[in-house]
């Protein structure tokens, strides 16, 4: 089969020329993949292709998981003084902030999501989320425990090993640094799969690695379908820890795959956010947060918080004052108009799942007051995947429009009258990512953020989120925390050493 070159020049629609690497990254190499199998790259906004990679087959995936594993013993990686490790992460951030249109322009193009937005918000999480993690290199230890004058006991924090790492593609970059930036900063090295829906600026982040010093072998970068790169990245004996975000239903079978060698996993999953508005509220302030919170991102976001929950005395100026909203504010266009607030969903079977569960909600009796299909109407994605911002009434919690993760750009509105209620309601799912209270009463405030099961609570805000604070969920919204002082847990493991000092039997 004939291979790929592995540099590529591209032009992005805003004018922006690179070469894109197209290869697998392997000891701070780009090379072909062994069976020459590749993904292409599609433009959601015009549906043609930007580029094609390579794509890994089990055997590079063991090629890549033999060099991190190598890369773990190497004294220039595992000698390397902790202070040095962090100055390398804090390269790796002046190269993302000198090269943010780039990565901005990549995000945008093979993801759908308005230039703007990657520009200022992605490459922000992900600059600040790297140099917040270089401070930390120096600063995770162990600590020394009295027992008795005979003995001294004391603990090392050691990193796990060999990190296999899988990112989802509705925040590509900011994704991999949330992933990266604990596991090198505590002294693992990493095998990092993209998904296969936005398999490009990954690559161009393994050119920035190389640049900023790292040893070979510490990053290595794939890409593949999970069906096989993803499952043998999983599966491979010399992977000591998985690091996952995605569906609840692809991290079941992950679990299932790293239970076999009793793997330790971090896994971030989905969710079906609930958002509550009290009779309190400011009200105005709740219509813009809970608009934001469920069609930023084209609603391709984990947390969304796409089931709003609104005290009845409120509820239809509330769904009015949604629906306006929406109207005002909701621009659908494409990824390099400044004016664009929503763009297309990421592929052709994301945006036909999101329109099935709009027929779904249909069929199931509850009523469209906004939106309820694609955008333009009967364009049926020829020219793009764009669907309208859809608002569903007269939803019962029995509808799977209302208890099933649909991660598109559809919201369900819905009553209740008392407190009890509404936390009732909120906890009545499956999942427990993210939820949110807008009230003007801060005992009501604490209360309920106390009771609802979430790993997150946002009080008047809705998607809230910085490298400082912990991120996770409970229930089927995942195991394990991210970001935060609690996301470097997840990458190091301790060890007790006991000494005798003179005891005797």
């Amino acid at each position: 089969m004939a291979g790929l070159d592995l540099f590529i020049d591209l032009t992005a629609p805003n004018g922006r020329q690179w070469k894109q690497p197209t290869g697998l990254f392997i000891n701070n190499e780009f090379v072909k993949s062994s069976s020459g199998q590749t993904i292409a790259s599609i433009d959601p906004a015009t549906t043609r292709e930007i580029a094609s990679v390579y794509a890994a087959s089990a055997e590079d995936v063991d090629t890549a998981v033999q060099a991190a594993k190598t890369a773990l013993k190497d004294p220039s990686w595992k000698q390397l003084p902790a202070t040095d490790r962090g100055i390398l992460m804090g390269r790796l951030a002046e190269l993302l902030e000198k090269n943010r249109e780039l990565f901005a322009t990549i995000d945008a193009w093979d993801n759908g999501k308005p230039y703007h937005v990657a520009y200022e918000e992605d490459l922000t999480e992900a600059i600040t989320t790297f140099r917040y993690y270089s401070g930390w290199a120096d600063k995770t230890f162990g600590q020394t425990i009295s027992t008795t004058p005979q003995k001294l006991a004391y603990t090392i924090r050691q990193p796990i090993g060999v990190v296999g790492q899988i990112i989802p593609w509705n925040y590509p970059l900011s994704m991999a640094a949330w992933k990266l930036g604990p596991a090198l900063a505590c002294g693992n090295t990493v095998v990092i799969k993209a998904a296969e829906q936005t398999p490009l600026s990954i690559l161009v982040l393994g050119n920035m690695i190389k640049e900023a010093g790292f040893p070979e072998g510490v990053v290595n970068i794939i890409n593949g379908y999970g069906r096989e790169a993803g499952a043998a990245l999983v599966q491979h004996p010399l992977v000591d820890k998985v690091a996952f975000t995605g569906s609840t239903a692809t991290a079941r079978e992950i679990m299932k795959m790293a239970a076999v060698s009793l793997k330790n996993i971090t896994l971030e999953t989905g969710g079906k956010s609930p958002l509550l508005v009290f009779n309190d509220s400011d009200l105005e302030q709740a219509v813009k947060w809970s608009h934001m919170g469920i069609m930023s991102n084209k609603g391709e976001i984990c947390t969304a918080t796409s089931r709003i929950l609104v005290q009845k005395d409120i509820y239809d100026t509330f769904v009015e004052n949604f629906k306006s909203t929406i109207q005002a504010t909701s621009k659908i266009g494409n990824q390099w108009d400044e004016s664009t607030y929503q763009g297309p969903q990421v592929t052709r079977a994301q945006y036909d799942r999101v329109l099935s569960y709009i027929q779904l909600g249909i069929s199931e009796g509850a009523t469209v007051v906004s939106g309820g299909g694609p955008y333009p109407p009967n364009s049926n994605g020829e020219s793009g995947y764009f669907v309208s911002p859809t608002v569903f009434t007269n939803v019962t919690d029995s509808m799977r429009i209302y208890r099933e993760e649909i991660f598109g750009p559809v919201v369900v509105i819905v009553p209740f009258e008392t407190e009890e209620e509404a936390i009732e309601r909120a906890n009545d799912t499956t999942y427990g990512l993210g939820a949110a209270v807008f009230t003007k009463d801060l005992e009501r405030a604490h209360r309920v953020a106390a009771e609802i099961e979430s790993g997150m609570v946002w009080i008047n805000s809705s998607q809230d989120c910085d490298p400082r604070v912990p991120f996770g969920g409970v229930k089927q919204s995942g195991i394990g925390r991210e970001l935060g002082e609690a996301g470097l847990e997840a990458y190091t493991q301790v060890k007790a050493v006991h000494v005798n000092m003179g005891s005797r039997l």
